[in-house]
């Protein structure tokens, strides 16, 4: 109540902004805005008993159920798919074996030749006193005919050869250059026929 405040709202001191000219309020003024204020609240009570009889400061005991959550069976990667009715991709057996998709996996499988190679031949000649010699002894001392020791050098030379050529098909193709249909097939037959010359001619030397 404003009797309780006269310091706060003594009389000559308080000024409120209104528009552009400042109002002087007296303490008479407070005590009247204070008393309809405290009648216009008394209305609502009197009009509205409930606001008087609920507990507003009371406080209430909250209770928190857990529910686990529901827990699903596993299923496969395939499962789902068909569930979901998501469009299967058709396995890889269905498709005609065409000429990019045959050197796309040669070259991926002479890759792996390679580093077959190397690291036997490596371990090898780590593990023979003589070195790479002594690899080169063993193979002469199985004494195989000229037929299977071509065969042996061939199977040996073939992966190098088809590796490094189509490689350098690659390398054009970086470049953007043979990247049409017709002539990634023409560069593949030429490097396929390129790769069996360089392999033939290895084997003979």
């Amino acid at each position: 109540h404003i009797n309780y405040f006269p310091s706060i709202f003594a009389t000559n001191f308080i000024y409120f902004l209104n528009k552009k000219r400042f109002i002087r309020i007296t303490s008479n003024d407070l005590k009247m805005a204070f008393n309809l204020t405290r009648t216009l609240c008394a209305r609502s009570f009197l009009n509205n008993p409930a606001l008087y009889k609920t507990p507003l400061s009371s406080s209430r005991n909250v209770s928190i159920k857990v529910i686990p959550q529901a827990t699903s069976l596993a299923e496969s990667h395939d499962e789902k798919n068909l569930r979901l009715k998501r469009p299967q991709s058709p396995h890889l057996t269905i498709y005609k074996p065409q000429l990019t998709s045959m050197l796309s996996i040669t070259h991926r499988g002479t890759g792996i030749a390679l580093t077959g190679y190397a690291a036997i031949f490596g371990l090898a000649t780590l593990a023979c006193p003589e070195g790479a010699n002594a690899v080169v002894n063993l193979i002469e001392g199985l004494q195989l005919g000229a037929a299977s020791l071509a065969a042996l050098k061939f199977t040996l030379a073939f992966p190098f050869a088809f590796h490094t050529v189509n490689g350098i098909r690659h390398l054009f193709w970086d470049l953007g250059r043979f990247l049409t249909i017709k002539e990634v097939y023409t560069t593949g037959y030429i490097m396929v026929a390129i790769s069996t010359i360089l392999a033939i001619a290895l084997t003979a030397m």
